[in-house]
């Protein structure tokens, strides 16, 4: 691993002008041109041959070594619709087209950028010395993983197919909690989940003849409260399951009952038998809900998107958790709890039937996380931001890119080499 590191230190000032480019110039999922443009031109420079829109913006750079195993290393590239506090001077002030057509702030507020910077420079890392180790080496720059559709829509474009096989598949996803440190969790470590669209229906009217109508925002209010009940009273204390009504849109006049309201829901669930047991009981509340109140018909309860359970490999989960203590310290590596929140990179192991491992590193001041194995009750206390949050701009750059791109090439040489 010395030799494998060797130079990276000196390597990370680029890696870093390259993370604050990135953090200014977001570009929200499918939109990623700018971002696979750069990212491509990076992969080129250091030798890999570089495919270009794969799966809609996506980017692929292979770097053949010689015989031996295939290691993926992917990083996603979107950003989110928010609105970035001024806080640094590489702030974000860009706007974006969202799905709903209207014009919105964009920023880096999950840390693609960050994926992204440490991943090329892994890759640039690897490339620099191959005389250390042999095999091949697919550096994947994903699209729209905040939808939950970017890997999925790789894999349907043949990237099974167009580039070659690999034995493991390895990412990394930054987190609120203390830089340098690193966590790594054997098993189910994200959640499933499922966000639907539910469109309950009524009979509009006059606000002052309700008789006449069938108030569709009582009906969803009933099933909002209704649903509520799904975990507390249907799902066994033993199991874990979130379910989130996020928002509620109907009617616009204050005299006019509306004949339509629709509600977003969010479930997260960590077992695929609680899973399709929550969602029946979503399925039924929100149907008997609206036939209790005369509705004319039926809702309609489609889906917006949806994330599958990402499992770690245990034995390969393991042996990098090992190597992470060996190369960087006990005290930096921890395992952490299942997290209730999700992603698609588990697509790419799954569809090749091979391994893969996902980690989170830490991106912020360490003075703000008393116990860095419990990086969550600084968010909760407010003394640090979370994911999604327009303050979510990692402190320490550099010390937190070298860990990330260390951390990808020391995980990638237990194959490789």
């Amino acid at each position: 691993m010395s030799g494998l590191l060797a130079g990276l230190d000196e390597r990370i000032t680029g890696v870093r002008e390259l993370c604050e480019d990135l953090h200014r110039h977001p570009e929200l999922s499918f939109q990623e041109v700018r971002t696979a443009g750069v990212l491509a031109q990076r992969l080129r420079a250091a030798g890999y041959e570089v495919t270009t829109g794969v799966g809609g913006t996506g980017v692929v750079g292979v770097l053949r070594n010689g015989p031996g195993p295939g290691v993926l290393l992917r990083a996603d590239m979107d950003a989110l619709p928010i609105q970035e506090v001024e806080a640094v001077p590489y702030r974000s002030t860009a706007t974006g087209v969202a799905a709903d057509g209207t014009e919105q702030p964009v920023m880096h507020a999950c840390g693609h950028d960050t994926h992204m910077a440490a991943l090329i420079g892994a890759a640039e890392q690897l490339a620099a010395h191959r005389d250390s180790w042999s095999g091949t080496l697919l550096a994947v720059c994903q699209p729209a993983e905040e939808g939950g559709g970017g890997a999925q829509a790789m894999i349907d474009d043949g990237f099974l197919e167009r580039f070659p096989a690999f034995d493991v598949a390895l990412g990394q996803h930054i987190a609120s909690a203390p830089s340098r440190h690193l966590y790594v969790r054997p098993g189910v470590f994200m959640a499933a989940a499922d966000s639907l669209r539910v469109t309950v229906h009524g009979r509009g009217g006059h606000g002052a003849q309700p008789q006449a109508t069938v108030d569709p925002i009582v009906i969803a209010s009933s099933t909002v409260l209704r649903l509520q009940t799904v975990v507390a009273r249907e799902i066994s204390p033993d199991d874990v399951a979130v379910v989130t009504v996020a928002a509620v849109h109907a009617g616009g006049k204050e005299n006019v009952i509306p004949t339509t309201a629709e509600l977003t829901l969010n479930v997260r669930t960590f077992d695929p038998d609680v899973r399709e047991r929550v969602l029946d009981c979503i399925r039924r509340i929100v149907r008997h809900e609206a036939a209790a109140a005369g509705a004319p018909r039926e809702p309609d309860i489609e889906p917006i998107n949806g994330f599958p359970l990402l499992v770690n490999d245990s034995e390969a989960a393991l042996r990098i958790a090992d190597a992470f203590t060996e190369q960087f310290g006990a005290e930096f590596v921890h395992e952490p709890p299942a997290k209730a929140g999700s992603e698609d990179f588990g697509v790419f192991g799954a569809a090749a039937e091979v391994p893969s491992v996902f980690w989170n590193f830490g991106g912020f001041d360490p003075a703000l996380y008393p116990d860095p194995a419990k990086p969550n009750s600084a968010v909760a206390a407010g003394k640090a931001p979370g994911n999604h949050s327009p303050e979510f701009v990692p402190t320490g750059l550099e010390p937190t890119l070298l860990r990330a791109s260390a951390a990808l090439v020391t995980a990638a040489a237990l194959w490789l080499r």
